[in-house]
């Protein structure tokens, strides 16, 4: 795979209709878990799925402590996961000292979910800037004026904030906070679900060998 993939923003079937639901194959699967992530991420854009590009990210503290929370895919390629958010977040400090993260995707009307794991690092400042600047003027910001997950005393807070950044940066020149920008995740592991009737659904793994090869398995259900 080379280049890079940019998310781009698109119930339940009922367990009575009988409508049948598709399996997968280890011989429908692409040997590169990237490509096969592309091949299921457009068919997720394709069908008109919510916000596709969302996932789950869960981090650990130090201690072991974990916590998930959702954030949006803004590229991939056979490089890793991105995503952008504030350094000083919990979730930045727990990356910091714990450079590790699993991510999640669900696409519940094609019965597809995507668990991947794999070693965290932040994206070149350069990637960074290129990406703040496509964000809206309000969203910039936003990332100037909120330190993420800091406690902090009402809403007036960020209303007054935000009101006066909108005068200081009102010729939308707004700078690149040193504490904002993006990590990519490089995985290690990617599996592909597909649910199938009375729980038996088909799991694939791939793990990153040493040699930098993917080996697939099939998991039981």
């Amino acid at each position: 795979m080379t280049g890079s993939h940019v998310a781009q923003p698109p119930g339940s079937l009922s367990r009575t209709t009988g409508e049948a639901r598709p399996g997968l194959a280890e011989s429908e699967l692409h040997p590169d878990p990237i490509a096969q992530f592309e091949r299921w991420f457009r068919a997720a854009q394709q069908a008109g799925i919510p916000a596709p590009e969302a996932m789950a990210l869960a981090t650990a503290s130090p201690d072991g402590i974990p916590a998930v929370r959702m954030v949006l895919l803004k590229g991939f390629d056979e490089r890793g996961f991105v995503f952008f958010t504030n350094y000083e977040s919990r979730k930045g400090r727990e990356l910091a000292a714990n450079p590790r993260a699993a991510l999640v995707f669900y696409w519940q009307p094609l019965h597809r979910q995507v668990r991947i794991e794999g070693e965290v690092a932040r994206v070149a400042r350069e990637e960074s800037e290129a990406y703040f600047r496509t964000r809206p003027l309000e969203s910039r910001l936003a990332a100037l004026l909120s330190r993420q997950s800091a406690v902090i005393p009402d809403r007036e807070h960020l209303d007054a904030g935000l009101a006066t950044l909108l005068e200081e940066y009102a010729d939308g020149e707004v700078p690149l906070p040193d504490y904002w920008g993006g990590y990519r995740v490089a995985p290690t592991a990617i599996e592909f679900w597909q649910g199938r009737p009375n729980r038996l659904h088909d799991r694939f793994r791939y793990r990153r060998q040493a040699d930098g090869r993917w080996a697939v398995e099939r998991l039981a259900p």
